[in-house]
């Protein structure tokens, strides 16, 4: 992550052990992914040394030689190691060249598995939210006021999707699909899936090469599109992808003209196409085959399921009107899109409407939040100041710095113990006091009996 380029902000805090503590305002380097650079592995460099740049100047220049870096690259690289195995070596040796030319204590870089992935991004969210330590309560006093448990997590990007979390059911299905960690002393045992080829650009291009195929012209009516709008698009472009260059089967060469069509419902259905929901080897699945226990509980989304649903303002709203605010964005004109958001890229604007409903789909369709389940999920930008996402998962793993076991603390300090057994020899001594009088009465209060 590269710090912040507008406004980049350094706290520096004394610890009790002499190490200082800094904190920055982070951001992603401009440009595309590492990934994006296979074709001129020369320039990958550029981005990241001005992230490396700015961290030279946040990082006291004593703290350098004592700084650990570390490089994780994820599902963009993930395909183009698919693609061409030989590309993505050679960029990740220009990413750890570059990176080996500062003075920071350079870790290494490497391709994170989708799991792996999922398993970060729901340790940052529960470590943010403090989900993983004990409560200073008593334990042995019942936590009647007090709510326990992790949240899940859900992570939207181009090229993949994760969902995370802590079933209900003890026993999962696929021992591929679960994951066991030790924190704080508490064992975890924990669902996670990566749908590689299901990110938000990967699955647009699932969706146009299905529309390829169900039609008989080059030209066709996209719903997912605004009406309005037109774009042409080279099927050979579309093809390069290892998600769909294996199932086609139509000549890659021609181009393929889009004029949006702006329709909701319309662009629901197409989506559904991508999905293979035919059969399903367990009790129950999300899609291709893929094991899903039952969703439950809260859940954070971030990544681009939240950068899209905040853009419609619906982070908050109740799955109806979710519904209805997609339906109605996709249903403007692309003159009139254009005009409300003129800052926005086209490019980027113009898929919006695919988006949205792609999120849709996923959420209440394929991993099955209902009206009831959807008022648990929580889109997340930030938690904090911290950004909600992989990183610091990935970080807080290699650096140690969440233990297996529960350090030990005093649930109260040496002071708080005398004050609060002074209170309660206090109270003990006002009951006594109270029960002696209440029981041992003077004669003169007593009435004679005759």
């Amino acid at each position: 992550m590269c710090p912040s380029q507008s406004q980049p902000k350094l706290r520096r805090e004394r610890e009790g052990s002499g190490k200082w503590a800094q904190e920055a305002v982070m951001d992603e380097p401009k440009g595309p992914g590492i990934s994006g650079y296979a074709d001129r592995v020369g320039e990958v460099g550029v981005p990241l040394r001005h992230c490396m740049d700015k961290a030279k100047e946040i990082v006291p220049k004593e703290k350098h030689p004592e700084t650990p870096v570390y490089l994780g690259a994820t599902a963009g690289m993930r395909l183009l190691r698919l693609e061409n195995e030989n590309t993505a070596k050679s960029v990740l040796s220009a990413v750890e060249e570059t990176l080996r030319s500062y003075p920071f204590r350079f870790q290494g870089a490497r391709i994170l598995a989708g799991e792996e992935e999922g398993a970060y991004g729901w340790i940052t969210i529960n470590y943010l939210l403090g989900n993983f330590k004990e409560s200073i309560w008593p334990k042995f006093l019942p936590r009647i006021f007090f709510k326990t448990g992790t949240i899940g997590a859900l992570d939207l990007g181009g090229a993949s999707t994760q969902i995370t979390f802590v079933p209900d059911q003890e026993t999962l299905e696929s021992p591929a699909d679960t994951a066991n960690f030790y924190l704080y002393g508490k064992q975890y045992t924990v669902y996670t899936h990566s749908f590689l080829c299901y990110g938000k650009d990967q699955a647009l291009r699932l969706k146009l090469l299905q529309d390829i195929a169900d039609s008989s012209s080059s030209r066709i009516r996209d719903p997912c599109f605004h009406q309005g709008y037109e774009r042409t698009l080279n099927i050979s472009n579309l093809c390069k992808s290892p998600c769909t260059a294996p199932s086609i089967t139509l000549p890659c060469s021609s181009q393929l003209q889009i004029e949006g069509a702006g329709d909701y419902e319309k662009c629901l259905t197409s989506i559904e196409k991508i999905f293979n929901v035919v059969h399903c080897p367990y009790s129950s699945c999300s899609f291709n085959d893929v094991f899903l226990p039952p969703v439950s509980g809260d859940f954070g989304a971030f990544s681009a399921f939240y950068y899209v649903m905040n853009f419609l303002n619906v982070t908050k709203k109740p799955m109806d009107q979710v519904t209805e605010e997609i339906k109605n964005f996709c249903s403007k004109s692309w003159n009139q899109v254009k005009a409300e958001f003129p800052a926005v890229k086209e490019k980027y604007l113009s898929e919006y409407c695919f988006s949205a409903t792609y999120i849709f789909s996923l959420l209440s369709r394929r991993y099955n939040f209902t009206m009831e389940k959807w008022q648990g999920i929580h889109f997340l930008g930030k938690i904090g100041s911290s950004d909600a996402g992989w990183t610091l998962g990935y970080m807080l793993n290699l650096t140690n710095m969440i233990p297996a076991e529960q350090p030990y603390t005093h649930p109260l300090s040496q002071s708080s113990y005398i004050t609060l057994m002074a209170i309660c020899s206090i109270m003990v001594v006002c009951l006594l006091v109270i029960g002696y009088v209440s029981y041992r009465k003077p004669k003169c209060l007593k009435k004679e009996v005759i």
